[in-house]
């Protein structure tokens, strides 16, 4: 069995129990391949975008395609859960010490309450870190976790076979922010350099919205003698 038949075992396996399935999606290489193949089995597939700045262009654009692409997707925003930490301890912003915080599963429950939807799909894979290999090889066919409800298609996958099964079917290229394979959106100078140099009016929105957070490419630039 190669890994685009594992991928396609694991979610009609998921497809037996449920008709709709939640894809927590980032516009990355694996949420690509990923949505890809389930909106091809699913009736509806409700992808969760988690937002550190909500409406930035490079973003937007994705997520328009997206919903052309495949007229069974919808997207639900979200704010991500790191902002929870970001806010309370006044990380580029003022403080509120009276947030609450939250890790990725209390997104997955708000997205559930909110749907109907059991069951969630995740493009984790083994060879993102030894934690997600350890955790991934402990589940039904190193992908499904019944207990949790949560599913992981990707999981025997590398990033070269995920980048070729995009190319090789003329989807959109990931975002790619930096050189680090888990770089994603957030207060990281491959990130913020990303968008002041492709997309300034999204640099624009982030520092207006923390205004603190420009002090990022500020050190960055007298660093390395930028002007």
């Amino acid at each position: 069995m190669n890994i685009i038949q594992h991928t396609k075992e694991v979610i009609r396996t998921v497809r037996q129990q449920t008709n709709r399935a939640i894809l927590f999606y980032s516009c990355g290489k694996d949420s690509i391949t990923l949505i890809d193949l389930m909106s091809k089995e699913f009736d509806e597939v409700i992808c969760v975008f988690m937002y550190f700045v909500k409406g930035l262009d490079h973003v937007e654009i994705f997520i328009k395609d997206l919903q052309k692409r495949y007229p069974n997707v919808k997207v639900i925003q979200k704010p991500h859960w790191n902002l929870t930490y970001i806010h309370k301890t006044g990380l580029y912003c003022v403080p509120d010490p009276k947030i609450k915080l939250k890790k990725l599963k209390d997104i997955d429950e708000e997205v559930r309450a909110e749907t109907g939807i059991e069951w969630s799909f995740f493009g984790m894979k083994k060879a993102d870190s030894l934690h997600r290999r350890v955790m991934l090889m402990g589940y039904e066919n190193e992908s499904i976790n019944e207990k949790t409800q949560k599913a992981y298609p990707l999981s025997l996958w590398r990033n070269g076979e995920v980048l070729a099964y995009i190319k090789n079917r003329n989807l959109p290229s990931p975002i790619i922010y930096g050189k680090k394979a888990s770089n994603g959106i957030g207060f990281n100078v491959d990130c913020l350099l990303f968008l002041r140099d492709r997309f300034p009016g999204d640099y624009e929105r982030i520092i207006n919205a923390y205004p603190m957070s420009e002090v990022i490419l500020y050190q960055y630039d007298q660093q390395n003698g930028v002007k």
